[in-house]
């Protein structure tokens, strides 16, 4: 089965856990797409949407879809976003669109975080996709040095800002064998905004789609 087959199939079975009455807290990426695009056919039952990035909000406004501030909502009942990797543990790394630090405070408001992703994204241990850091502009040679004597290989993702007018560092070939301890290791360095491990807070529910359907964890 193909990738977007199963992305799709575990899009849509998040739709089953949405609530009449619900503020939806919606993610980035092609996974989350495919979510938004499914909430349009539920969107009566719904009293709007918030949304993790500004790609997510056009696409949630395009369905007529209400996209609400975060500060005028406090708490979601409810997430859901994809991932970029994933162990059965529930440990993320997310951020290849680019918008982590923007779904990891819907995540942290949010009762229940609900991760949709297709076969490929389960992994033993996190570290195969490379890790993203958001770093505010002026620290990023410094920030750079500190991830190489962690044992990274940082590469700036040139002529990429985030929503933040931040910049991404793009960490390759960490051994993350304790994710919870390296998220707050590195979102202690002086210039990061955000580290894309989704450790501390991870998701409650990973719906994966693969050839026997949709498997819970």
């Amino acid at each position: 089965m193909s990738q977007d087959k199963e992305k799709k199939m575990a899009a849509d079975a998040a739709l089953e856990f949405i609530r009449s009455g619900d503020v939806v807290g919606v993610g980035t990426g092609s996974t989350a797409n495919l979510f938004i695009d499914g909430l349009a056919r539920i969107k009566g039952r719904i009293d709007g949407a918030v949304s993790s990035s500004d790609a997510s909000a056009a696409r949630l406004q395009s369905h007529g879809i209400e996209v609400l501030e975060l500060n005028n909502v406090g708490s979601l009942r409810i997430y859901v976003d994809g991932a970029d990797e994933t162990t059965r543990h529930r440990h993320l790394i997310k951020g290849g669109g680019g918008a982590l630090t923007r779904e990891k405070i819907v995540a942290e408001v949010s009762e229940t975080f609900v991760c949709i992703a297709d076969s490929s994204k389960l992994v033993e241990r996190l570290g195969t996709f490379p890790l993203p850091v958001e770093v505010i502009p002026m620290a990023r040679s410094m920030v750079a040095r500190e991830l190489a004597q962690m044992g990274g290989e940082p590469v700036w993702r040139s002529g990429f800002l985030t929503d933040n007018r931040n910049v991404i560092l793009d960490v390759h070939g960490l051994d993350i064998l304790d994710p919870v301890d390296m998220e707050s290791r590195i979102n202690q360095i002086p210039g990061v905004v955000t580290v894309g491990l989704f450790a501390r807070r991870g998701a409650d529910l990973l719906l994966l789609g693969g050839d026997r359907g949709v498997e819970e964890l």
